[in-house]
């Protein structure tokens, strides 16, 4: 696993070991990233079940202003943390060891864009979707990936289920607030 391109371009990432870490697949985020190309200069983005931290650091390497990352996980954060220092992307970067529900249930500075990954088939992404919505900006987009077998709700909020990419098993669906095109 490696960041993409931008400031930290094919700097090696790190991940955890075993069946309880899923890392996104490299195709699936060059096609994420490749539709928020031109959405993610200084914005401030949520790395909510960050894991290995990937999807903040990308996002980070490619000119968001600031990331949030958030995993209940001792050893995700200590990943984390080794991934922000050998990218060289600390600058920006914000590591919360906490339950993500409850990180959600804390009053924050809105956020831009919102990753949320969590761990396939627990209700966890059903849980952090509304909670997630009420902490975006209007312009916002929230990114859930999950299995195309996994039921997501039409809203979360003030917004609403928009387009879908499909990559074999994993589907990505962007969530935009019902008032905003996207």
């Amino acid at each position: 696993m490696r960041i993409i391109t931008g400031a930290a371009r094919g700097r090696r990432l790190i991940t955890l070991e075993g069946e309880a870490v899923r890392p996104t697949p490299e195709r699936v985020k060059e096609g994420l990233f490749s539709m928020l190309q031109f959405r993610l200069e200084g914005r401030r983005v949520l790395d909510l079940f960050a894991g290995s931290g990937q999807m903040g650091l990308e996002a980070l390497s490619r000119g968001a202003g600031e990331a949030v990352f958030v995993d209940s996980s001792k050893a995700s954060i200590e990943v984390v943390q080794k991934n922000i220092v050998s990218t060289g992307l600390s600058q920006g970067a914000r590591v919360h060891h906490m339950d993500s529900l409850l990180f959600l249930q804390r009053k924050q500075k809105p956020f831009d864009i919102a990753f949320l990954d969590p761990p396939y088939r627990t209700g966890l992404l059903q849980q952090a979707l509304p909670l997630t919505a009420a902490l975006m900006n209007d312009g916002g987009l929230i990114i859930a990936e999950h299995p195309q077998d996994e039921e997501v709700p039409e809203a979360a909020g003030d917004f609403v289920r928009g387009r879908e990419y499909r990559y074999g098993k994993i589907l990505l669906t962007v969530y935009h607030h019902k008032d905003v095109e996207v």
